[in-house]
Formats: C-alpha cells, structure tokens, sequence
C-alpha cells in the first residue's frame, strides 16, 4: 500500500458466524441440524436425524458476523490505513458448541445424537484458533458484542 501510495486496509475475522453462512461449516451444519431435530421432536415425539461430526476437541474463536462488519466499518472511518484482527480472544471446542446447542432445544444427553467420522476429520486440521483483536481494541474502540451462547441461539432461531 506505501508503494504504490494505495490507501488500504485489512480486516482478518476469525470464524465469522451467522445463519448465512455456508453449511460446509462446522457452526452451521450443527445449528442446522438440531434445528431440523427440534422440529422432528415437535412433529413426530422422537429425533430421527443423526448430526454426523470429525474432531470436537477442535478449538475455534467463534464470533458473531455483525460484530465483525462493524469492526470493519469502524477500519475504513480511519484516516490512515492499517491492518486489524477481529476476534473475540476465546476460544471453544466443538464439542461446547454441541452441547449448548441441544441445550437450546432441551437435550442434555445429547452424545446419542451424534456421531463422529473419520470422513469428517480434516486432513491437516488445526486444533486450535484463537485471533488477538487487542488492536482493534484499542485503536478502534471495538469489542465483539454477541457472546457464544447468544451467537448459538440467534443461528438456531434462524435456522427453525
């Protein structure tokens, strides 16, 4: 950007969630999936679907899309260009986010419902992911606002 006098800057996001989000995701396939069981309870007394997943010791920095969007709105207010990570500096496996997931539609015992692949593990998985938005902090007075459990439910309300 210096070299060719561009005025540009950068936004990296960790793991951006919301119900857009494509459901080749992790965070979407599940919230997808114990939404379709929430309905299969209410319609039928019983789940029928099996919510098929790799790796749940994987640890992500889950945050909510809109937090970060307004993080990137608040980049582009600057009147110089820089680079800024988006994150919210804690990270959960995914095993938590089942788990707080089935507890939004009621299920606690929810290890019968699920079931872990060898096809769903990934090649070259990271195990852990946890971004550092301290700079973002402090320069741009930004601070995700939607928490983890808040962030699960918004995706399964949508997703119902």
């Amino acid at each position: 950007r210096e070299a060719y006098n561009m005025f540009i800057s950068c936004g990296i996001s960790f793991n951006h969630e919301s119900p857009r989000r494509g459901e080749e995701f992790v965070s979407r396939k599940i919230t997808k999936t114990v939404a379709k069981m929430k309905r299969e309870l209410e319609k039928y007394g019983e789940i029928k679907s099996i919510l098929t997943l790799g790796n749940l010791e994987a640890k992500r920095d889950f945050g909510w899309a809109s937090d970060y969007v307004e993080g990137f709105w608040k980049t582009l207010q600057q009147d110089k260009p820089d680079d800024y990570i988006f994150a919210t500096g804690v990270t959960n496996s995914i095993e938590n986010f089942v788990e707080v997931a089935f507890k939004r539609i009621g299920i606690v015992d929810w290890k019968k419902y699920v079931k872990i692949s060898d096809e769903h593990k990934r090649p070259s998985e990271v195990d852990y992911l946890c971004g550092n938005a301290l700079k973002a902090y402090e320069i741009l007075d930004w601070a995700p606002k939607v928490g983890f459990e808040q962030m699960i439910k918004l995706m399964i309300e949508a997703d119902l």
